[in-house]
């Protein structure tokens, strides 16, 4: 059967603070500027989750996207969705909250879920002209 790619886009809403404890203010904010605003600051994340495998010759399906969409619901959007990311978050609570990470962090929530014959790929854009992808290597 040939492999195909499917996608599921989702969106949340966060806060979080580029920062480092042990690094002084000063440090932090060379490094990371305004990103690192002890106030923190928000973005409008737009998450596509890629999943790629063979077609099922049953469903026709490589998964169910109404079956992706309900564990994107669950795992990312309930959890990250109108969220201070480095306080209400514990996987950010020793983890800077970059884009990066967050690509990371959401492909290890989603993973766990899914039968281990799909390729996942996660890319999360922190605006629009911004974004990481994160496909496990």
């Amino acid at each position: 059967m040939p492999k195909v790619t499917v996608h599921r886009k989702a969106h949340f809403n966060a806060a979080h603070r580029l920062y480092r404890k042990d690094w002084s203010d000063a440090k932090n904010n060379e490094v990371f500027g305004k990103c690192s605003n002890p106030n923190f600051h928000g973005h409008n994340y737009e998450l596509i989750v890629s999943l790629t495998g063979e077609i099922d010759q049953e469903t026709g399906f490589v998964y169910d996207l109404g079956k992706l969409r309900e564990l994107i619901k669950k795992e990312v959007e309930d959890s990250l969705d109108h969220k201070n990311l480095n306080i209400e978050v514990a996987e950010f609570k020793d983890l800077n909250p970059t884009a990066e990470n967050i690509s990371v962090v959401i492909y290890n929530k989603l993973k766990k879920h899914l039968p281990t014959n799909l390729k996942i790929e996660i890319t999360l854009y922190e605006t629009q002209r911004n974004f990481v992808s994160y496909k496990g290597e």
